[in-house]
């Protein structure tokens, strides 16, 4: 695994630094359940930016395909990834206005000294992913490939004249 990606994220904007680099999927352990393999990699960039109104901000970009497993057939279904998301750091324990509430444009995120990069991007990734991944088209085993089963309620069918 590479190391710990840690920055004080107020310093980070003040100074308006830049990261970016790629993660593994192995080294995300939450998305580990969702994936069908944890092979492959995430880019990310990461811009430390100041708002109009000189709020610190972080702009996270992260881009990939995570192969998924479809909810229907339960085969991989590949999901690009196109995270593009604008973080206003605020103080933990800070409660917003009802203005910033109603703000589409940004999210929140609290932040006492240090930030974890890498968990950051893990969960923008899954705020990302769709509930239920699934390909446009595909099908369940036709009856021919599962077998002919006989339904579960025929044996008690030919009890029902036995038993007056």
């Amino acid at each position: 695994m590479s190391q710990q990606l840690v920055i004080d994220a107020h310093r980070f904007v003040r100074e308006s630094r830049n990261l970016e680099g790629s993660l593994e999927l192995l080294e995300l352990p939450r998305l580990h359940d969702l994936v069908t393999q944890v092979a492959g990699k995430v880019q990310y960039r990461l811009k430390g930016v100041s708002g109009e109104r000189g709020q610190p901000r972080l702009h996270l970009e992260v881009s990939g395909v995570l192969p998924l497993i479809c909810q229907r057939c339960l085969a991989t279904v590949e999901e690009e990834l196109e995270i593009d998301s604008l973080l206003e750091l605020v103080p933990e324990g800070s409660e917003p206005t009802q203005e910033e509430l109603e703000d589409d444009s940004l999210d929140f995120l609290p932040v006492a000294g240090a930030l974890d990069v890498r968990a950051l991007i893990e969960d923008e990734i899954l705020l990302a992913l769709p509930v239920a991944p699934r390909h446009e088209a595909c099908g369940l085993p036709s009856d021919t490939e599962a077998g002919e089963r006989p339904h579960p309620f025929a044996a008690l069918a030919g009890l029902k004249g036995k038993l007056n």
